[in-house]
């Protein structure tokens, strides 16, 4: 049996870049490779993070490309060739595909992997999880660190007396009685999967890790392998304010994008920023964060502006030579700060929030 990995991607993002501090400061003894994917259509604030991150790390960041020896001078462009112009969208991710996600489960091959993941511990989702059953995802900053795919199997019915022999070998004290009784309730339509977890981790975040971990070891996940795992004693939950405290204070910073630049319209006054990592094109961006590219780095909207032909643009409903019209430009700025305004959407200060109380997801492997 091959030796676990362990590696962490670098989107270029605050959550990744946190992570990879984190995991340094705290496990220092392992042996993480860090990666990033890199499309060749980033901005030079992520290279320069990335840089910043090398520094701090002490190692290099391994560059994966999705078309190497190519003539195109960037991965993209590479693949919008093979694409015949075909703009990646929401509904034809390809870009993700090829990529972040081939190049990943490249350099993986059939080693035995333990993925590391940025999600907060105060974001409900759990992004990327590879199907490949070599690759195993841990997330460091939620409460619960495992998978759902894990989560899953260890509650399934059937592993009731399985896991109650787990929970009392790794007894709990005068808790003991109670996690037993929650164990041995099936899920069921009133008793569903996430209470049972909830109740679990408020009974005892290592106890359950111990479990967890024990339970993966009758199972053919990489974990199953390794003797002892650190984080099974992780009982911290980092959420957004405590991720900008980390890039700070570490000297690695925030990404440069990250910085609000104020804008006045019609005597209102409002701020705009990228909201993500990802290409200076991605087209999960909003209409205001196209507005921020085209007036904070025309160059890269002129650039994005160029693989818009034969019909094909970035935004479904609008070509970007619409969106540059003053007049457009004006009513986006207008429409941002109404909804930056609405008390029933705005339920936090920072403009990321209020970015994200309107856009969807978006593509997990590249903006975590």
């Amino acid at each position: 049996m091959s030796k676990v990995r362990h590696l962490l991607g670098i989107s270029g993002g605050k959550d990744s870049a946190a992570l990879a501090i984190y995991m340094k400061q705290n496990y220092p003894h392992l042996d993480i490779e860090y990666y990033t994917s890199d499309t060749g259509k980033e901005l030079d604030e992520t290279y320069q993070l990335i840089s910043n991150l090398e520094n701090f790390l002490g190692k290099k960041i391994i560059r994966l490309t999705g078309a190497n020896n190519s003539s195109a001078p960037t991965p993209f462009d590479h693949f919008i060739k093979i694409y015949k112009g075909y703009i990646p969208s929401t509904n034809a991710r390809w870009c993700t595909k090829k990529l972040k996600l081939e190049p990943f489960e490249d350099f993986v091959g059939n080693d035995p992997v333990i993925s590391y993941v940025g999600i907060r511990g105060d974001e409900e989702r759990d992004g990327y999880i590879s199907t490949k059953s070599n690759i195993q995802s841990i997330f460091p900053f939620r409460k619960n660190i495992w998978s759902e795919d894990v989560i899953s199997k260890f509650f399934a019915n059937t592993n009731i007396p399985l896991v109650e022999k787990l929970y009392i070998e790794n007894l709990l004290g005068d808790k003991s009685a109670r996690a037993i009784e929650i164990i041995c309730t099936k899920i069921s339509a009133s008793f569903n999967q996430q209470q049972k977890l909830t109740q679990l981790l408020d009974l005892g975040i290592k106890e359950f890790n111990s479990a967890v971990f024990e339970f993966i070891k009758t199972t053919n996940y990489p974990l199953a392998i390794e003797e002892n795992f650190p984080l099974v004693c992780n009982e911290d939950i980092l959420v957004r304010a405590d991720i900008f405290k980390l890039l700070e204070d570490s000297g690695v910073g925030v990404p440069a994008y990250y910085k609000e630049v104020d804008f006045e319209v019609n005597g209102k006054k409002g701020s705009y920023a990228r909201s993500r990592s990802g290409c200076f094109f991605c087209f999960y961006q909003q209409k205001i964060e196209w507005v921020w590219l085209y007036e904070q780095h025309p160059d890269l909207f002129a650039k994005a502006m160029e693989y818009e032909k034969d019909g094909y643009t970035w935004i479904q409903d609008e070509p970007l030579t619409e969106l540059t019209k003053p007049e457009r430009i004006l009513q986006i700025k207008e429409d941002f700060i109404k909804r930056s305004e609405r008390p029933d959407k705005v339920k936090s200060p920072f403009l990321l929030d209020i970015l994200a109380e309107e856009e969807e997801e978006g593509c997990a492997s590249c903006f975590i």
